[in-house]
């Protein structure tokens, strides 16, 4: 009897065991949508996480929509949001913030769902205008006042911008608003986002809708117009981590906020412009930044 008991106990003791090694081993989800940025940022979590002992899954190249739901149902641990589309997008707020109120703001509505806001970084990539150097300096419009007053002077001016931005409330109508302006529809050119950096480089605009942290404007020398009414909304990159997670690992808190502590909007530009522009792979460029910082 003492011998079956204690083959019982040595059997209860591995299945014990096992489940616990299982359980130890579930990798961290890391989430990213589906432009250079947040690749980049999905492939640096990645490799951080990893150096620091985590097994990782790694899940980029998302739609915004169907990665939040992802990470509010648990599938996804966590990925890196920008301040205003968390304010605007999922939590419906119209009103206007300044960039410390978006982030408190979005950090306690997102408690409320799990959602844990890390120390955002010094990176915003908000929309922007921006002109050719040789304009902005010949024309002396180096803000949206000047390019208001410019375009109210009858200054011929075409903008080039996506579809979506007509329609946003941060976008085009409210805009011109806000600094009383109205460029004529003919002048206002509808494409595709990535198609703006092009066609203001090839001189068919004078005027183009941009990420503030896309490493073409300085590949193209290109000078964002200062908004110096404050409209457009904050989008601090930051990282954001499932309640759960965060509480289980410390260590993993800790390491993506040193990461975004060393990240602005001069280094995202080059990071982004190393994979956009200079055609280096994703992987090399996450690596190389790390190793860099002394991250890894």
């Amino acid at each position: 009897m003492n011998i079956i008991k204690i083959t019982r106990y040595l059997a209860a003791s591995l299945v014990m065991l096992s489940a616990t090694t299982v359980w130890a081993a579930d990798p961290i989800v890391v989430g990213g949508k589906n432009f250079t940025e947040q690749q980049i940022m999905a492939e640096m979590t990645s490799q951080l996480l990893q150096a620091q002992g985590f097994k990782v899954d790694t899940r980029a190249g998302m739609g915004s929509a169907v990665l939040r739901q992802a990470q509010e149902s648990g599938q996804i641990d966590v990925y890196w949001e920008y301040t205003g589309t968390a304010l605007i997008t999922y939590n419906k707020i119209s009103e206007k913030l300044s960039p410390q109120a978006t982030y408190a703001k979005v950090k306690d509505l997102d408690a409320q769902k799990g959602l844990v806001w890390l120390n955002p970084s010094k990176a915003n990539n908000t929309y922007a205008l921006a002109m050719r150097r040789a304009d902005v300096e010949s024309k002396n419009i180096h803000t949206i006042s000047d390019l208001a007053a410019a375009i109210n002077a009858k200054t011929p001016l075409a903008l080039a911008c996506n579809a979506e931005f007509a329609a946003r409330p941060d976008g085009l109508g409210p805009l011109q608003r806000t600094y009383g302006f109205s460029i004529p529809r003919s002048d206002v050119k509808r494409m595709d986002t990535g198609l703006t950096y092009q066609a203001l480089r090839d001189k068919q605009v004078e005027i183009a809708l941009v990420f503030a942290t896309d490493g073409r404007i300085p590949a193209f020398d290109f000078v964002v117009l200062k908004d110096d009414k404050g409209f457009f909304p904050a989008y601090a990159l930051t990282p954001v981590v499932r309640q759960a997670i965060a509480d289980k690992n410390p260590k993993l808190v800790d390491a993506l906020n040193a990461l975004s502590s060393k990240l602005d909007d001069q280094t995202m530009a080059r990071l982004n412009a190393s994979v956009d522009v200079d055609r280096k792979s994703i992987r090399d460029v996450a690596h190389d930044f790390l190793a860099q910082s002394g991250l890894v």
